[in-house]
């Protein structure tokens, strides 16, 4: 059975930091596109970090640049999602998601690119 599981979801007060992992089961990670992806309530899911499965190629929306970085250990089968400085507006569920296919890159961090999803981390940014 495929799945994806993340981890590592919680509170954490504003310029705080946390590490979500997102482990694969049932597939190998090495060639598929991964995405992490984020709603808030009442918004529209947003991508906020991707790896292109071709050239490993990785993306940031413009309000985490400089602050997520996203990588992957295929060893582990796993990749991760570091956020720093977080910020009250990071509050969302974090999602992974992962596809096989080769996605164009002005597609890379678009929701339904993808066909695996994990199950969703809470993460709250609150003082």
């Amino acid at each position: 059975q495929v799945q994806l599981v993340e981890s590592g979801g919680g509170l954490v007060q504003p310029g705080g930091s946390l590490r979500l992992s997102c482990a694969a089961r049932g597939f190998t990670l090495d060639y598929y596109a991964i995405a992490w992806f984020r709603q808030a309530p009442g918004k529209e899911r947003e991508g906020v970090s991707c790896i292109s499965s071709s050239d490993g190629s990785t993306y940031y929306a413009d309000s985490v640049k400089g602050r997520f970085t996203i990588s992957r250990d295929n060893a582990k089968n796993t990749v991760y999602l570091q956020m720093n400085s977080l910020k009250p507006e990071d509050t969302a569920v974090y999602y992974c998601a992962a596809d096989r296919t080769i996605i164009p890159r002005f597609r890379l961090c678009v929701p339904d690119s993808y066909d695996y999803w994990g199950q969703g981390t809470q993460v709250t940014v609150s003082s």
